[in-house]
């Protein structure tokens, strides 16, 4: 993967974080997004990977935002290899009182962050006419139904089945699809409840939630050469959870 180029939103922290930072191992350059630009910033001085990792801060929800990443991923390093839609919203709420302007927002970052981030990044992969890999972030959630986030589970089922649909549009231009569904996984959002690690590691079969790094390495695998006749699929990373899908009180 030496020398591929690679967008990542939502990377400030957690899972996109994780990912950045594997791929960057791999001698990937990266292209580091998050809507806080501090938080950008100072995740790329995490990395320490000199000028093979840039943060460029804004809404991975807006269009005209995408296409810019996409530029910008070009002009600094000369072409687009793999983008990975990591950025999402989690806004939990009753069905029966669920307000219009939190569906629409995560409607809006969750699902069309994915779709147009997947056009502009399999447009440019399509005029360097080498292939290209595409990652798309689902969630357990978008597989069994979690009690006030019907909204959120329905954004993360719709992107399953975007990777699938995308296997005929991508394939004839050597691009893959594909997606990863974590189950719990332990960030610096979640760990902000004091009983996340304890809750999850009671319900999860192999005794603790996901770290960041167990994502990241499925993602990691998804984009690389070894996965090359893989697409179209989604790698449930869960621990096991969703097989007997215990929920929390």
């Amino acid at each position: 993967m030496n020398n591929k180029v690679a967008i990542v939103t939502g990377a400030g922290g957690g899972i996109g974080f994780a990912i950045a930072q594997q791929l960057l191992a791999r001698g990937v350059r990266v292209l580091l997004n998050d809507s806080d630009a501090a938080l950008a910033v100072e995740a790329v001085e995490k990395l320490a990977a000199g000028e093979r990792c840039i943060a460029l801060a804004g809404d991975a929800g807006d269009v005209g935002f995408i296409r810019r990443m996409v530029d910008t991923a070009v002009r600094t390093f000369g072409r687009l290899d793999i983008a990975i839609a990591n950025a999402g919203l989690t806004l939990f709420g009753d069905f029966f009182s669920y307000p219009p302007e939190s569906f629409a927002r995560v409607m809006q970052l969750n699902l069309a962050g994915s779709f147009f981030l997947a056009q502009a990044a399999a447009a440019q992969m399509r005029l360097q006419g080498e292939g290209g890999s595409i990652l798309l972030t689902s969630s357990v959630t978008g597989h069994q139904a979690h009690k006030n986030l019907t909204a959120y589970g329905m954004s993360k089922a719709a992107l399953e089945m975007l990777a699938r649909s995308l296997v005929i549009e991508l394939s004839p231009y050597g691009i893959t699809v594909n997606a990863v569904a974590p189950g719990a996984t332990l960030t610096e959002r979640t760990a902000e409840d004091g009983s996340y690690e304890q809750t999850w590691s009671r319900l999860t079969p192999m005794g603790r939630p996901a770290m960041p790094e167990d994502i990241a390495q499925a993602v990691v695998f998804l984009v690389s050469p070894g996965a090359r006749h893989i697409t179209g699929q989604t790698l449930v990373v869960d621990g096991g959870w969703t097989a007997i899908s215990p929920g929390p009180a």
